[in-house]
């Protein structure tokens, strides 16, 4: 309709706007109070009391207000698409809800640029009428074309780059300006989470070709602000100061300026005030609470104020423990299990570790899903609080079958000879916690995961799944370099622990050096037999010029070639003895000590059968970074007699490794004594066989020979 005069209270400042291209619509409104004319694009202005209206419905619904004229219902015959580049003209059609055919009006042009807009991918639609095809014509988002993130220290890049995909923020993307105004305020929060208050983050916006956008993220971190002080209100029955020893957090009275420790994070002080809490609730104060816990900086933002109010509350202890649900023949072996007794100050953890120990009583039974309950009865008159555990049994359940899944190189019966819960056996969380201990014993994986699932459709099966990652078993070293004892040296190692998937383990190595020149060659079969007998056989050739060592001047050539047999006698315990036949040759020069030569000059060459027996132990629970168990060995060597040199040696050697936090601690003993018998007593230990300490391994700052 020709020269169609829009709604008079939206007036275009000019005071006319009568139009030839017939009825225009058009959206969003720029601001609250004032829109383009569709066609001429002056500025439309409203009343009053429409732009009061207007404000109040874009407080309450945060949604756009559309500028659509009147215009008569028309059916469509065409649709043309017009302002796409980088989108297909068929994504418009793929999101307009208007049809060739369909009859428009008001209301369905409404609608129609609603739904443009919620794709997201325009920042302008606008409809027009040319007789009876319709136009679409949009202006795009610009798409992201880059970003660069600059100041970080505190936050890595990397974390920054995943929370910008969480937020859409991604090259190629469509840019959304509330996306980035979004994360830089969530950027600025997690600064100050972290005790950064001087922190700031600003993003700016830089247009590039082809409808594209620069992203620029600056953050200055500024100075970290500092603990200054840490105030624990309302402890008055504990020591202060042991409170405090609970908190990692720590003020900056005395504390090393080294430390990181007086460096505020939200989450660390979350963190120690459930530290306090629990410190309290394992003391006795039953009825302890945190009243408030505030946070306070200095106007540099360089300082923080800790402020923990508590209030402790009056001491407890045990009172009765009472088992229910269990027969009255076990009754005394659950009470046994039981870590607290009456008259000790209460303690949660207590309570948890005895619900720990009774649920693993019945779990070693078969029963899996044991339900063990605990409820405390505070009496409040004998400040006394009894506890009551509620065993609920559930059904006995067996293991239907065992899954293994991750092993891609090592086989399944190499897993399964490991495995001391069986399928078709009674379920047992010992069994299953000492088949993990044993994977991982055999340090052929990076990690073990057992997990017990419920057979559906039953009540007494569990599946169990095995999770191997393994890690690589082959290496090849090559070695070369100088050092003051061997001067220049030259070596080379092979070693398969895995040796084709099957856990036998071959290693090849061969060292040259001015002083040694060395082949070993090791064959390990872990599972000679069905019963765990494992089978050693190595052989080994040695030449040695000692005044190359700095220790003495002789010469030895040696030739072995043995097999060591190990057969468990428990889960822990090995027996072991082997023998081996060793050739030995031994040279002097002048410089050669009077104590070396009358043995040299007696037997310089020798046979020697040697028989070796001992018990070792392992009760680690992973063979390359253990966290707790020990390893032990007692051991004898000995040549048999009638060899040309008769001789002993007995060892002693162990290691413990204790949990600490997130280490562990390792202690180590050596102990060793030799000495010569029969007819070489009077030349005592062969002294080729002699006890060394030093080097890195043993004493360090001492050399090694």
């Amino acid at each position: 309709m020709l020269g169609k005069r829009c709604n008079p209270v939206r007036r275009c400042r000019t005071g006319t706007c009568l139009h030839d291209a017939g009825p225009i619509w058009s959206g969003p409104l720029i601001g609250l109070s004032l829109a383009r004319c569709p066609a001429c694009s002056r500025h439309l202005q409203y009343g009053k009391t429409e732009q009061m209206i207007r404000v109040l419905l874009f407080a309450v619904t945060f949604s756009f207000s559309l500028v659509v004229c009147a215009i008569e219902p028309f059916v469509i015959t065409d649709i043309r698409v017009e302002g796409v580049n980088r989108l297909e003209e068929g994504t418009v059609f793929n999101y307009l809800p208007l049809k060739v055919g369909d009859e428009v009006d008001d209301e369905e042009t409404r609608l129609s640029i609603k739904e443009l807009f919620a794709t997201g991918f325009f920042q302008d639609v606008r409809l027009e009428r040319e007789g009876t095809t319709l136009v679409v014509k949009v202006v795009e988002r610009p798409s992201i074309g880059e970003i660069t993130i600059t100041g970080n220290r505190k936050i890595k890049t990397e974390d920054l780059e995943r929370a910008l995909e969480e937020a859409e923020l991604i090259e190629g993307r469509i840019f959304r300006r509330a996306a980035l105004t979004s994360f830089e305020r969530d950027l600025q929060d997690t600064y100050l989470s972290l005790g950064q208050y001087s922190a700031s983050v600003s993003t700016s916006v830089e247009d590039l070709d082809d409808n594209r956008v620069a992203l620029s993220i600056n953050v200055n971190e500024g100075r970290e602000a500092r603990i200054r002080k840490i105030n624990l209100i309302g402890v008055e029955k504990e020591d202060l100061g042991d409170v405090l020893d609970e908190m990692r957090l720590k003020d900056r009275r005395g504390f090393s300026l080294l430390s990181r420790k007086d460096q505020y994070s939200k989450q660390q002080l979350e963190a120690d005030v459930e530290s306090v809490r629990t410190y309290y609730l394992d003391r006795g104060y039953h009825d302890f609470e945190v009243i408030s816990s505030s946070v306070e900086i200095s106007s540099n933002k360089q300082d923080i104020f800790i402020s923990i109010v508590v209030e402790e509350g009056e001491l407890y202890t045990f009172g009765e423990t009472v088992i229910e649900g269990v027969a009255e023949e076990d009754r005394e072996t659950v009470l046994s299990l039981v870590t607290m007794e009456q008259g000790e100050p209460f303690s949660r953890a207590r309570i948890s570790a005895s619900q720990s120990a009774i649920s693993d009583h019945y779990s070693n039974q078969g029963f899996a899903f044991a339900d063990i309950r605990a409820r405390t009865q505070v009496q409040a008159e004998t400040l006394t609080i009894d506890t009551v555990f509620t065993v609920v049994r559930n059904e006995r359940v067996y293991v239907r079958r065992v899954d293994i899944s991750g092993n891609r190189f090592t086989r399944d019966e190499v897993i399964r000879r490991e495995l001391r819960q069986l399928e078709g056996a009674w379920f047992s969380s010992s069994l299953v916690n000492l088949s993990k201990d044993r994977l991982q014993r055999l340090g052929l994986f990076e990690s073990v995961k057992i997990e017990t699932h419920a057979v559906p459709g039953t009540e007494d099966q569990v599946d169990l799944k095995i999770l191997i990652r393994e890690r690589e078993t082959g290496s090849v070293l090559a070695s070369a370099g100088y050092s003051d004892e061997d001067g220049v040296l030259f070596g080379i190692e092979f070693r398969q622990r895995n040796l084709f998937g099957t856990g036998k383990e071959l290693s090849l190595a061969l060292n040259n050096s001015d002083a040694v020149d060395a082949i070993s060659v090791d064959y390990t079969n872990p599972y000679l037999t069905q019963d765990g007998i494992s089978r050693r056989i190595s052989f080994s050739t040695r030449d040695v010029d000692a005044s190359e060592l700095d220790t003495a001047e002789y010469v030895l050539a040696s030739d072995s070639v043995g097999v060591t047999y190990r057969i468990p006698i428990s889960e822990t315990n090995s027996y072991n003895i082997g023998g081996s036949y060793e050739k030995i040759e031994l040279g002097k020069n002048r410089l050669t000590p009077s104590e070396f030569t009358t043995l040299i000059d007696a037997h310089p060459e020798s046979d020697q059968f040697i028989v070796t027996s001992g018990i070792s132990q392992d009760s680690r629970n992973d063979f390359f970074f253990p966290t707790s168990g020990s390893t032990g060995l007692a051991s004898i060597e000995m040549s048999v007699p009638g060899s040309d040199l008769e001789y002993y040696k007995v060892n002693l050697q162990g290691s413990y490794y204790y949990p600490l936090n997130s280490m562990s601690l390792k202690g180590s003993l050596s102990l060793g004594y030799g000495d010569g018998y029969g007819d070489t007593s009077k030349f005592g230990l062969p002294f080729f066989k002699n006890y060394f300490a030093g080097g890195p391994r043993t004493v360090r700052g001492y050399d090694s020979r």
